[in-house]
Parts: C-alpha cells; sequence; structure tokens
C-alpha cells in the first residue's frame, strides 16, 4: 500500500446533545493518512482526538462526513461489516491494555487471529513471531499480573499486530506507563513505523509526538495545526523519528 491513503475523512462531524447542551466532539474533519506515516494527534482534554480516533477506526458512528480505510467507505458499513473491517483491517491499542488476566501472553495475542477464523495451529505461530518481534519470546507463558506495565502494553500492541492491519490506531498508549516502560513502547513504535506499519496516536505525551512524522494538534473538535516532518511521497524523514 506504499504510496496509498490508509485513511481519509471528509467533513467528519460528531455531535452530542442539542441546541443549549450541544456539543461539537468532531467538528468537519477532512484527513489523510499516506500508507506508512505515523501521525500524533495532540491537544487539551476533551477536545475531540479520541473520538477522532474511534470514529476512523469504525468504533463510533459519525453525525456527519464520510470515512475511507484505504478505498472502502466505511461510515455507510453495515454494524457486521464494521465487526469485520475492525477485526481484519484495524489494529487497536489503548490506554488500559484490556487484556485478559485469564489468558496468557501468547493466548491474548492468538485470541483476534483465532476469533477472525485462523486455524489455531497459524495463531499460535504468529502470535508467537509477534511476541518475539516486541521482545517478550520469554514471557509467552506468563499472565498479565506477572508483567509489567511496558510489558503489557507491549502484548497489547502485538495484539494488534495479529492479523496484520491496514492500520494501528493508537488512544494515549502510554497513559499508564512510568518513564522507563514508555521508552520501550517508543522504541516499539520506531520499529513498526520502519516497517512501514501506519500508525494513528492519540496522545498527551510530547515524546511520542517528538518521534511522529507529522503532529497534529485539535481544538473544540477542530484541527488547530498541522505540521507535517516528512515527504509522504517519498517515505523520507525530515524531523523527529530518531
Amino acid at each position: 500500500m506504499t504510496g496509498s491513503t490508509a485513511l481519509r475523512a471528509r467533513g467528519l462531524t460528531k455531535r452530542y446533545g442539542s441546541h443549549n447542551t450541544l456539543v461539537r466532539a468532531v467538528d468537519e474533519v477532512d484527513l489523510d493518512v499516506p500508507a506508512g506515516q505515523t501521525l500524533a494527534i495532540m491537544g487539551p482534554s476533551g477536545c475531540g482526538k479520541s473520538t477522532l480516533l474511534h470514529l476512523v477506526g469504525g468504533l463510533q458512528r459519525p453525525t456527519g462526513g464520510q470515512v475511507w480505510l484505504a478505498e472502502r467507505r466505511i461510515d455507510t458499513m453495515s454494524e457486521r461489516a464494521l465487526a469485520r473491517l475492525r477485526r481484519d483491517d484495524v489494529g487497536f491499542v489503548f490506554q488500559s491494555f484490556h487484556l485478559m488476566d485469564e489468558l496468557t501472553a501468547v493466548e491474548n495475542v492468538e485470541l483476534a487471529a483465532l476469533l477472525a477464523g485462523r486455524s489455531p495451529g497459524r495463531a499460535r505461530k504468529r502470535a508467537l513471531y509477534l511476541l518475539d518481534r516486541v521482545g517478550l519470546a520469554d514471557r509467552a507463558a506468563h499472565l498479565p499480573s506477572a508483567l509489567s506495565g511496558g510489558q503489557r502494553q507491549r502484548v497489547a500492541i502485538a495484539r494488534a499486530l495479529s492479523n496484520e492491519p491496514l492500520v494501528v490506531l493508537a488512544d494515549e498508549p502510554t497513559g499508564n506507563l512510568d518513564s522507563a516502560a514508555t521508552v520501550e513502547v517508543l522504541r516499539l513504535f520506531e520499529e513498526l513505523h520502519a516497517a512501514g506499519q501506519t500508525l494513528v496516536v492519540v496522545t498527551h505525551d510530547a515524546r511520542i509526538a517528538a518521534v511522529a512524522d507529522r503532529v497534529i494538534s485539535m481544538r473544540d473538535g477542530a484541527f488547530a495545526d498541522d505540521n507535517r516532518f516528512a515527504s509522504t511521497t517519498t517515505g523520507t524523514v525530515y524531523g523527529g523519528w530518531r
């Protein structure tokens, strides 16, 4: 998908309430994310950045506007089609990990592939490969309770990659981590970027913004600033990702 657009939105809008209680969580946003780009979305709490992430990932329905994942328009999809898209083509990483406490690290990672219909053998092979890729091959049989915060987040990232998604959407992925664990996750994002994975990260953390190709600032549901640090045609990074 190099050179193509991974995500596109036009006039994307999400409103809550009505009249005097109307809240424009996302207000007529236009967005293009080229394949392979790492985009950081920043802004104060309540500015709409998490809602935007949920809209482009098919977790919420927009009030208005259109969203495409690759060349497929998703805002008009049925609930069944959206569920399939989230399962097969989008990887989600959240602040609170959302791991299954009773499953080991490898079982957590392979679960998404099993739900997508992969054979147990194929799902386990992929999960072990991904845990090795995120530096946790020796923790495959451990329950989440036996892992540090940074290790749990790396398991969550491996799970998000289990079905080779077109795009990974991360919502405050370092919000619950200390500085050392944050560095672990930053290094992993760097490796994913180098491998050509499209990443959209909502964050308050300036360290993540500093390693992105592009940073968009949001305020009151709209884009306040859009800083591009990389060529979207050549893939050459001019700043930040180091």
